[in-house]
């Protein structure tokens, strides 16, 4: 795990513009998901399968920073009950992943939801990504898709492509580590995430 120093809190008023953008571009994607699922008639309300269940690891330094503001807007009582739960996940990464923890879900709801990271908000349905060189990635979907969507006959693709979203969260990327001078890569769960978002370097008072 290699996540932003303390030095990055003191430049918050510099990158707060792009976390802005960046906001701007998840309703983006939620409008786009949206539409296309409404053709599948799918909804994702909570199951088995539920991502909020499965590591998953983040890539960059944005949704790291947004989810740090995300955490600022819950009590202090509740994100030190978090940062506990973190910990524990942390440590005994494999062990979680067996038990299905949902760090930040409160009665089947994440109380971050606002602040999800991209793969959150885009897990699902079917969807395309087209790679530089040519190569393209499609994904089926996932199992909730397929139990509700097979029994109303609404399985045939229609087009999601991730591209273009991927794109811009790329530019955004670029120009917050220009805007930070932050060079190093991110390869984090949520538990990790949180867990560094809250020791001594990013504690939210």
């Amino acid at each position: 795990m290699n996540l932003p120093p303390e030095r990055l809190l003191t430049i918050r008023h510099r990158y707060l513009p792009l976390l802005k953008r960046l906001e701007a571009l998840f309703g983006e994607m939620n409008r786009a998901y949206t539409a296309v699922a409404g053709q599948y008639e799918f909804q994702c309300n909570g199951c088995a399968d539920n991502c909020c269940l499965t590591r998953f690891y983040h890539h960059t330094l944005l949704e790291y920073l947004y989810l740090v503001e995300g955490l600022r807007t819950l009590e202090s009582d509740v994100r030190h009950g978090i940062y506990k739960q973190a910990l524990t996940v942390s440590a005994g990464m494999a062990d979680a992943d067996h038990r299905g923890e949902a760090l930040l879900n409160r009665e089947e709801r994440c109380m971050l939801y606002r602040f999800r990271p991209m793969i959150c908000r885009l897990h699902g349905i079917p969807h395309e990504l087209h790679r530089p060189g040519g190569n393209l990635i499609k994904n089926p979907g996932c199992d909730a898709f397929f139990n509700q969507c097979r029994q109303r006959g609404k399985t045939n693709y229609i087009r999601f492509d991730r591209t273009p979203f991927y794109r811009q969260m790329a530019t955004l990327e670029q120009e917050l580590r220009r805007e930070t001078g932050y060079t190093d890569k991110i390869k984090s769960t949520i538990a990790q995430m949180l867990v560094a978002s809250m020791d001594s370097a990013y504690e939210i008072d």
